[in-house]
């Protein structure tokens, strides 16, 4: 057996694929994720913080979304933040406070600097010893603030997160990325088990103000605020809790472009951020999160290059040459040409021409990415035909090679200096 770099590069992201997977699921066996019932005992005060911009389609249906929550009133606060929307988002948040002239809810109005700034703004008000954020244009269930505030009994819980989900997906593109959010949520919930959650992501992330506090609050001009202020908790050794009970809807992009530039933001965001606290990597420390889960963000994105442009290479700009190469003896008469090409691929196709090595790690991979997925809807609680027949196995085939071109646009856009903006 020859052994080429493309070969090293294929055993390694097999080796460490199968590793993580083994890794997670013997974690999914011994610790479970069914999750402790926990009664509401201490009703503590909750501050919403919803960092708003140009948002005037989904501005209310958010806010009404919290006031629907089966909590008490007087120990709910909402905090929007108008980040220097220019449509009609504040008179919008305006409407809302005439009508709920009984509810605490604050319209705060600054220029435009950004989601963290905005969160900051709204720590430095308010009143509630939990600090929630929720995105303008997610929307939590009523039963979720009730299922998450017992977990912050134990004092060393910093974040409790929900079950998000995407609302409503209707194009192909969302489809996609709804099977996506279960399949990650459901990997999160095994990590909160081991303490390895590396994000706590913007729709009704539920924190201990006291330890927003002690961290100084969220990062301004950062590009991923919410992993920041997870990877500043994990390193005060606060622990971030994945619930799969309570849930949370988010509105996911229905384009191609609009969903490269926030994975182009979330990505970049990501490898700033790790090299920023690069003394978390392979740091016992902080046991599993900073000697597997860490560095597993880090070489994800590498391998997920290399293994695009290996595949593209090997299978796409190779072929291609040789094929050009081979039409100038035929005058370009196609035709001819493939009629002749597959004469001779069939006449010379044996038992011995396949590659079982590489159909044997296809066959397994499938098998366990069925498996993962299979598990993933059920700890969820969504059955696989919801959105279509089609949904799981697009997502299995195309999602794998979308991410790769946004960390190519990544890794290109960093070489060159790009400055990007919240």
């Amino acid at each position: 057996m020859i052994i080429t770099p493309s070969t090293i590069i294929i055993w390694f992201a097999y080796l460490i694929s199968l590793y993580l997977l083994t890794f997670w699921l013997l974690t999914l066996m011994d610790k479970g994720l069914v999750e402790e019932s926990k009664s509401l005992k201490n009703i503590m005060a909750v501050t919403v913080a919803i960092p708003v911009y140009n948002e005037e389609k989904n501005v209310r249906e958010t806010i009404e979304s919290v006031l629907s929550l089966d909590y008490p009133n007087e120990k709910i606060e909402i905090i929007a933040v108008n980040d220097g929307s220019t449509d009609n988002t504040e008179k919008v948040i305006k409407n809302i406070i005439a009508e709920n002239p009984g509810r605490q809810i604050k319209l705060i109005t600054q220029k435009n600097k950004g989601k963290g700034a905005a969160l900051n703004q709204a720590l430095k008000v308010a009143k509630g010893e939990l600090f929630t954020c929720l995105d303008a244009d997610s929307f939590v269930e009523e039963s979720a603030l009730k299922q998450m505030v017992p977990y912050f009994e134990d004092a060393s819980i910093g974040v409790v997160l929900p079950l998000m989900k995407v609302k409503d997906p209707k194009g192909f593109l969302q489809k996609i990325q709804w099977c996506e959010y279960l399949l990650n949520l459901f990997y999160k919930g095994i990590m909160g088990k081991i303490d390895c959650v590396h994000v706590a992501p913007g729709p009704f992330s539920v924190y201990r103000k006291k330890a927003l506090l002690e961290v100084n609050g969220f990062a301004e001009n950062n590009l991923t605020e919410d992993f920041e202020i997870s990877l500043k908790l994990q390193e005060k050794n606060y622990r971030l809790m994945q619930l799969l009970g309570p849930q949370v809807y988010t509105i996911a992009p229905n384009t191609l472009k609009g969903f490269y530039k926030q994975r182009n933001r979330w990505y970049k965001g990501t490898m700033i951020n790790l090299f920023d606290y690069k003394r978390l990597i392979f740091n016992k420390k902080y046991g599993d999160f900073g000697l597997i889960q860490l560095p597993r963000i880090l070489i994800s994105g590498f391998l997920a290059v290399a293994l695009l442009i290996l595949i593209g290479y090997k299978f796409i700009i190779k072929p291609s040459f040789k094929w050009v190469y081979d039409l100038l003896f035929v005058k370009f008469d196609i035709v001819y040409f493939f009629k002749e090409w597959l004469a001779n691929f069939m006449a010379n196709l044996t038992i011995f021409d396949i590659n079982y090595t590489n159909l044997f790690l296809a066959a397994v991979s499938i098998i366990i990415s069925v498996l993962v997925i299979r598990l993933s809807f059920y700890y969820t609680r969504e059955k696989y035909t919801k959105y279509g027949v089609i949904t799981i196995p697009a997502y299995m085939a195309l999602y794998g090679i979308m991410a790769s071109f946004v960390w190519l646009g990544v890794f290109i856009e960093m070489l060159l200096g790009k400055n990007q903006k919240w």
